[in-house]
């Protein structure tokens, strides 16, 4: 699984920003969990301050900080919502109105609405 060394190989990705994404390699010890391979990035500065509550994951998934790494697995601390996006496509959709979204957005001419 690991090295002959008995480490593996960490990916670890962070969004700090909107389209701003920081991403690091480090070798950490054989056995070691998510919340490891966090305090090791909180060590080196990568991780911005007051992020403790992010949620994490391994590969898309949510997984908890006590979750044991593997070999080649991509740690990814996700950042929160400011906008829900139910709330924010219902404000798009009143803005844009009914008319240029959705099955009205192409009709074809001489058409019933809706088709």
């Amino acid at each position: 699984m690991g090295d002959d060394d008995g480490a593996l190989q960490i990916t670890v990705v962070v969004c700090t920003a909107p389209r701003s994404i920081g991403e690091w390699t480090m070798q950490l010890a054989e056995g070691a969990t998510v919340a490891d391979a966090l305090k090791a990035c909180a060590k080196m500065a990568l991780l911005p301050q007051g992020d403790t509550a992010a949620a994490v994951g391994i590969w898309g998934r949510q997984v908890a900080l006590d979750c044991q790494l593997a070999q080649g697995d991509r740690v990814e601390v996700y950042r929160p919502l400011k906008v829900d996006p139910k709330v924010a496509r219902r404000e798009r959709f009143a803005r844009q109105g009914a008319r240029t979204t959705g099955l009205f957005a192409r009709q074809r001419p001489g058409g019933k609405s809706g088709y």
